[in-house]
């Protein structure tokens, strides 16, 4: 079974980020090439709404075999909500918290981002899977692309 990796936002437009394009071209060829499944929401689909033309097209250019669709759910709002009760992060991140509890309940192999404040982080990462653990759920793993891609050898 091939992992599934939940791609928040940022993942998208990282393509087109010049610090971190080339880490990112190199994470789509693992989805193109059917080496992992990019997971994605809901959410991700009403961020990417407000995002560049490029970024947008990036993401439609994905075929349906290569890509999975998951709801956010009623249960995703709670466990968000809990992450923002238990001062995992701000109010300001409950959109982050509902992609990281989104992950949590589909039970993904990774939660892959760029965002270090308030996802990529380690101290947020052992907030919110303690959080998870006191709620029966799996730890979710959560890396920056860079941890994901391997670098060519020599």
């Amino acid at each position: 079974m091939k992992p599934r990796f939940y791609f928040d936002t940022s993942v998208f437009g990282g393509v087109y980020d010049h610090e971190f394009s080339d880490v990112t071209k190199k994470l789509f060829d693992m989805v193109r090439s059917g080496e992992i499944i990019c997971v994605y929401s809901a959410l991700t689909e009403t961020e990417l709404e407000h995002a560049p033309e490029a970024v947008k097209d990036h993401f439609l250019s994905l075929t349906e075999d290569v890509k999975e669709f998951v709801e956010v759910t009623e249960e995703a709002f709670d466990l968000a909500t809990q992450y923002i009760k238990e001062k995992v992060v701000g109010q300001t991140s409950f959109d982050d918290c509902i992609h990281i509890a989104t992950a949590t309940l589909n039970k993904v192999d990774f939660l892959v981002s760029w965002n270090f404040k308030h996802i990529v982080n380690i101290f947020r990462i052992r907030g919110y899977n303690a959080i998870n653990v006191k709620n029966g759920l799996i730890q979710l793993d959560i890396r920056s692309p860079k941890e994901i891609v391997r670098e060519d050898e020599e």
